[in-house]
């Protein structure tokens, strides 16, 4: 076997890059292989597309592993790694995806879904290409699964597009569609250039994450909508190809960790698609909204969405209305004090409606998408409190 040498080379601001050790890896109790390095001495890199979170070895085969995600994908030169968007460029890992984007979009901040994060604000959405999770029920599958950068028409610096926003008086810039997970550092750089100019940074993920680059995403975001895709291992790797536990420290670090520049913690609400006969049983609903109470608070909105076909489960029926609504008793039931139904018309799933059990006064309701009414609002004498009881209505509004 060659030997390995420690690389010498540092990462931009806020980056991981590890040196490799001599004598290459160990195995971690969970198979995955781990460095045994330090921090890279610093030199000066300018790329802002390098992978910031690599281990770096400089043997005869020129590899490098991605550290971005527990996948840890080893890369020989001119390999991909499973998300397709990160490659090894002469032993460095580099996001082929950095300022090309597969299209951009406004949105009600309702859609992510954020129901608690400044209601009726308009977002600015876009996404690149890959994914690092493998779920067979991609509703984006085109991009998500797409071998070709073709569909990345529209190339946009992450100045030009806070710009944007800001010449249009768009409230926020989520980044979405795709897993903003694998073009990281495309979006921590926007997140950065949208916070300059008032801008509030917004991640739609599925929370596949290593523990080394979380820090730093996080901590470019003011809010995060985090997909629990389930609540068994055995239908997180089945159906998605990836694993609850790693989800789970995502979820538990952002909701209890996370914090912004201004020391404010990062919002977060959490989206359950709920895909019949595979995760929408009453145990696995009860023990996903146990785990939600006991480790991040009942105050974590949780939203259940319904399936429709797609992608490889087009043989899968729609969700019915009535598993939302059994969804959404059991939560209430379990503690959970703002659950919400999507993809189905439903006006009572729609609407935040105050936790105090001797009050329920509608806060805000919805229509879709639409604010009918927010009574959180200062307009309304609300200013984030139930107008009614003065109950301390979690969110940023």
């Amino acid at each position: 076997m060659p030997s390995t040498n420690a690389a010498t080379i540092s990462p931009p601001a806020g980056g991981r890059w590890r040196e490799a050790p001599e004598g290459g890896h160990r195995e971690s109790e969970g198979g995955h292989r781990e460095s045994c390095g330090h921090t890279a001495s610093v030199t000066d890199v300018r790329n802002p597309a390098i992978a910031r979170w690599q281990t770096q070895f400089h043997d005869d085969t020129n590899r490098a592993r991605c550290e971005l995600c527990p996948r840890r994908c080893i890369l020989k030169p001119g390999q991909r790694g499973f998300c397709f968007v990160r490659s090894n460029h002469d032993g460095l890992i580099v996001s082929d995806t950095y300022g090309r984007s597969s299209g951009f979009a406004v949105d009600p901040v309702e859609k992510k879904p954020l129901n608690h994060f400044h209601p009726g604000s308009s977002v600015l959405s876009f996404g690149t290409a890959g994914c690092n999770s493998g779920c067979r029920f991609c509703q984006n599958w085109d991009i998500a699964k797409a071998r070709s950068f073709d569909r990345l028409g529209v190339e946009a610096s992450p100045e030009k597009i806070a710009q944007v926003a800001a010449d249009r008086g768009i409230d926020s810039v989520a980044f979405t569609y795709n897993d903003p997970i694998v073009f990281a550092e495309y979006a921590i750089d926007t997140a950065e250039a949208c916070r300059a100019l008032g801008i509030h940074p917004i991640a739609v993920t599925a929370g596949y994450m290593s523990a080394e680059a979380r820090p730093d995403f996080y901590a470019a975001m003011d809010a995060a909508n985090i997909d629990l895709k389930g609540f068994t291992e055995e239908f997180y790797w089945k159906v998605t190809g990836t694993h609850l536990a790693d989800v789970l420290e995502t979820i538990d670090y952002a909701v209890n960790e996370a914090c912004t520049p201004e020391g404010e913690h990062v919002w977060v609400e959490l989206t359950t698609l709920l895909i019949p006969g595979l995760n929408d049983d009453d145990a696995q609903l009860h023990a996903e909204c146990t785990w939600i109470r006991e480790h991040l608070g009942p105050d974590v909105p949780l939203h259940f969405s319904a399936f429709h076909p797609s992608y490889r489960m087009m043989d899968v029926p729609p969700t019915p209305h009535e598993t939302l609504t059994r969804a959404r008793d059991i939560a209430l039931e379990e503690g959970l004090n703002y659950v919400y139904t999507g993809n189905v018309h439903d006006c009572e799933g729609d609407t935040t409606y105050c936790p105090n059990p001797e009050c329920r006064a509608k806060l805000v309701e919805r229509d879709w998408y639409r604010i009918i009414a927010n009574r959180l609002s200062a307009g309304y004498g609300g200013n984030g409190h139930c107008p009614v009881c003065r109950t301390a209505i979690a969110g940023r509004w």
